[in-house]
């Protein structure tokens, strides 16, 4: 339902320059497909809601939810957080936090597949730290892994999970380098350019993670979750799911390319513009994480 959606939202269709004209068709099947993915979605999102809800009746909840934390704001005021409003949270909550940092993690290692050396240091930084006895990465051990970020970093300004960030719209009317922007106007904000604009990067088309390192003015430009009040608020979020994914593949298995060419790194369609292609790679587990790895 997430890669549906992304695809939906990217794409551009008749539907969205001339819908009058043609509300009575279904060109391409678009609006049959907008139509299930909404059936579908609210299926499986009420589905979560009922099954909260049936747990804090029974009383075997364990630990706090977000679903559950807003079923308790409903029953303080129904209309004031009816089912609607955490079906919206929750598509949105899924939708956004999902298919972006798998596509990230999906880029990241194809970068390193293609850039071995990379791996190799990370995987010494992943090792130095954690030491004896072996275990695997937690999320208080991201802030100390700092090469692992400068990795998830380049990642995002070379593969952004949303190229275009979200939409924006103009509060007043203005004028920016020479071009009158009326108010109202939909904003778009290219980050995939600006992170490649060779004004601002050294070998920008070029995966270089040390570019992030201490206070390199270089890292100061990256902008893959927005900026200001309109920033991403699952930010902090999103880098901990990325760090403690990569990283745990990282420590555990050791990885290979299929075959001695380079890995297709074209980008495919979608709002989030994932791969063209699949990442397909060997790998087999490290000797000295076997047997932590057999008792999971």
């Amino acid at each position: 339902m997430v890669e549906e959606t992304m695809t939906l939202i990217g794409a551009s269709t008749v539907w969205h320059y001339i819908p009058t004209l043609v509300q009575w068709l279904d060109i391409g099947g678009f609006g049959r497909r907008l139509w299930q993915l909404r059936e579908s979605r609210t299926k499986f999102v009420q589905g979560l809601i009922e099954d909260e809800r049936k747990k804090k009746e029974d009383g075997t909840t364990t630990g706090r939810t977000m679903i559950g934390a807003l079923l308790a704001l409903q029953h303080k005021d129904t209309e004031d957080c009816p089912d609607q409003l955490i079906r919206a949270l929750c598509i949105s909550a899924l939708e956004a936090g999902s298919s972006t940092s798998a596509d990230t993690v999906e880029w990241a290692m194809s970068l390193m597949l293609n850039n071995p050396k990379v791996m190799v240091k990370v995987r010494d930084e992943i090792d130095s730290y954690i030491g004896k006895p072996i275990r695997l990465i937690e999320a208080s051990d991201l802030l100390k892994l700092q090469y692992l970020r400068c990795i998830i970093m380049e990642t995002l300004r070379l593969h952004p999970p949303t190229p275009l960030l979200v939409p924006h719209e103009s509060s007043i009317d203005c004028t920016v380098s020479g071009f009158y922007i009326p108010k109202g106007t939909m904003l778009l904000v290219n980050t995939s350019a600006i992170h490649r604009d060779p004004k601002i990067w050294d070998k920008p088309t070029n995966f270089i993670p040390e570019r992030f390192e201490g206070e390199k003015c270089e890292g100061n430009m990256a902008m893959p979750f927005g900026m200001g009040r309109r920033r991403c608020p699952a930010e902090n979020l999103g880098m901990q799911m990325v760090g403690l994914a990569l990283g745990t593949m990282i420590q555990c298995f050791e990885w290979e390319r299929v075959g001695e060419e380079l890995g297709d790194m074209t980008n495919g369609f979608g709002l989030t513009a994932p791969r063209a292609v699949p990442l397909e790679a060997f790998y087999k587990p490290r000797q000295s994480m076997v047997a932590l790895l057999s008792e999971i």
